[in-house]
């Protein structure tokens, strides 16, 4: 009814190629369906998983049937108390807990358009995203409740904002949790198309503004159907823990829909990820899947291999959102006896699309084209290279990339039918998928081209090292040089004497030319709320010293 993101869709002409034939669950899709009614109403009602936990956190445990009602409840308040029609957007902040999976998937229920945002962002972040896709009814954690009331400051479009818990259940503090409790029984879910809007999901910001990216309800059931189906190979058994927010679409599969899809539970919890925090709830509740960044599996990697922590329960590990380092993979594989699953998605293309498992992993590449998806490299020309190659990696399968009224950057990710999500790589003759960089991360120092994640999984292996990013820093000799940013284990160690080791260190590794010419300590370094290292802030710290 309400048609504002499909109107400011891409031109057809300037889609990808979409790719429904495969595997057998994709192809199989009606032309009708709704997202939430797959995952949690079939669940009950179908499969007979009513009584089975779908979430834990806390004390508090829900089962699937549960989970339908309080789905119910929230698409029931949205449509009859606030007058919500299908089309229209909700914005939704929370961090993953059991209300936040709830609303997510009531709305969809609803037939409405998720906007999901990070627990971190302020009121100007989340104005700019209720402006951009004129939202007008906002759903947020109480305990998020200030930022949320200062975007509608800023952003006076957002008429009706309501609250809830962690639990659903304090109407007295909530004033959704009120509405809810006020609903009656069940839910006639919105008949949408396979091909409607279901979320418009902002990007990370590694590279700049957010950028909003459209996803239809067939698009959410395909993440579900590829990576975790046939490589990750979900199982009902399977108890996910992890640390990426429901709000980034690496969370948004992790940590709700992957589980629903296959009867598993997952466990939230309240307070910032931390090693002690996740290895607590992994023993607590017998956790068999941790989904998180490479950062936290370094991290976890040190503490159990210093503590000799055992954790029998985790079978499955799942790295993604960046480029995991043959270093971390090493490490965490000596002090568990598992082998990370590496993974590279993209919120443009909703999840992972490249990955292998088990005995298909080779240490060092992120893998090859899962099922559902083919990938190859392309030069800078848009041709198709013939492995063994190096150049552009370009993507295409049953999801694909859909910019929110943004041609430019339509026409720079889309380039006849492939999705280019920005990454260079090199294919193997094997068709193995290895990681070079991206591709704006590429240093050109006196014309040698050099990937700074490689000089980065070298400084990583050197045991004073804890985190590293690695830029081309401005040069009027060379136009570039190699800078590494070094964050040490022990900070007061930082000195000109350590640079030098460091510098010393990877000229034994790797080419000589590749060593960073430059290094500075830091105490941390910049990220997105996802983990991801955001190597931009640190380039353009180095341009304007440079004006």
């Amino acid at each position: 009814m309400d048609t504002f993101v499909r109107d400011h869709l891409p031109p057809a002409d300037l889609w990808p190629e979409i790719d429904l034939s495969q595997p057998p669950e994709v192809a199989a899709y009606p032309a009708r369906l709704n997202a939430a009614v797959e995952l949690v109403d079939r669940a009950v009602d179908s499969h007979g998983w009513g009584d089975r936990v779908a979430i834990r956190y806390g004390d508090t445990a829900w089962t699937y049937a549960e989970l339908k009602r309080r789905t119910d409840a929230v698409a029931r308040a949205l449509v009859e108390d606030m007058g919500l029609e299908p089309g229209q957007r909700v914005l939704l902040r929370g961090p993953n807990n059991p209300g936040m999976a709830a609303m997510w998937l009531g709305i969809a229920k609803a037939g409405g358009v998720i906007v999901a945002t990070m627990p971190l962002l302020r009121g100007r972040e989340l104005a700019y995203m209720v402006d951009r896709v004129r939202i007008t009814i906002g759903l947020c954690d109480i305990d998020l409740a200030d930022e949320a009331r200062r975007a509608q400051e800023l952003a006076p479009m957002l008429e009706r904002l309501e609250f809830f818990s962690a639990t659903c259940d304090e109407p007295g503090r909530a004033s959704f949790d009120a509405r809810m409790a006020g609903q009656a029984e069940g839910f006639a879910a919105v008949d949408t198309a396979a091909d409607d809007v279901a979320l418009v999901a902002f990007t990370s910001g590694t590279t700049g503004q957010p950028k909003g990216t459209v996803h239809f309800h067939r698009d959410i059931l395909a993440m579900c159907d590829c990576f975790p189906r046939y490589t990750y190979r979900g199982a009902p058994e399977d108890v996910y823990v992890g640390t990426p927010p429901i709000a980034f679409t690496f969370g948004l599969g992790a940590q709700l829909c992957f589980p629903l899809r296959f009867g598993s539970s997952v466990v939230y919890y309240p307070g910032p990820p931390s090693p002690d925090l996740l290895i607590d709830m992994i023993r607590r509740h017998g956790c068999t899947t941790l989904y998180t960044a490479p950062t936290m599996y370094r991290a976890l990697a040190d503490k159990i291999a210093a503590e000799g922590i055992d954790l029998p329960s985790l079978t499955r590990c799942v790295s993604a959102g960046e480029t995991l380092p043959l270093p971390t993979f090493t490490a965490f594989e000596a002090a568990t006896g598992l082998r990370i699953i590496d993974g590279i998605g993209s919120t443009e293309m909703i999840h992972i699309f490249i990955s292998a498992a088990d005995d298909e992993i080779r240490p060092g590449a992120t893998g090859k084209a899962i099922p559902g998806y083919r990938a190859c490299i392309m030069d800078e020309a848009g041709a198709v290279l013939t492995p063994p190659c190096e150049g552009l990696l370009a993507v295409k399968g049953p999801t694909g990339c859909k910019y929110f009224d943004n041609e430019d950057r339509q026409r720079a990710y889309v380039r006849d039918g492939w999705n280019l999500p920005g990454d260079r790589y090199r294919q193997d003759a094997d068709g193995y998928f290895w990681y070079v960089a991206r591709a704006d991360d590429m240093i050109i120092s006196a014309g040698y081209n050099i990937g700074g994640p490689e000089v980065e999984a070298v400084l990583l292996d050197h045991p004073a090292v804890a985190e590293c990013a690695v830029i081309g820093a401005p040069d009027p000799e060379r136009g570039s040089i190699v800078k590494a940013f070094v964050v040490l284990r022990d900070p007061g160690a930082a000195s000109d004497a350590m640079a030098r080791v460091l510098q010393d260190f990877v000229k034994s590794q790797i080419a000589p030319y590749k060593y960073p010419r430059a290094v500075e300590f830091r105490d941390s370094l910049p990220k997105t709320q996802t983990g991801k290292l955001q190597r931009f802030v640190l380039r353009r710290e180095e341009e304007s010293k440079d004006q």
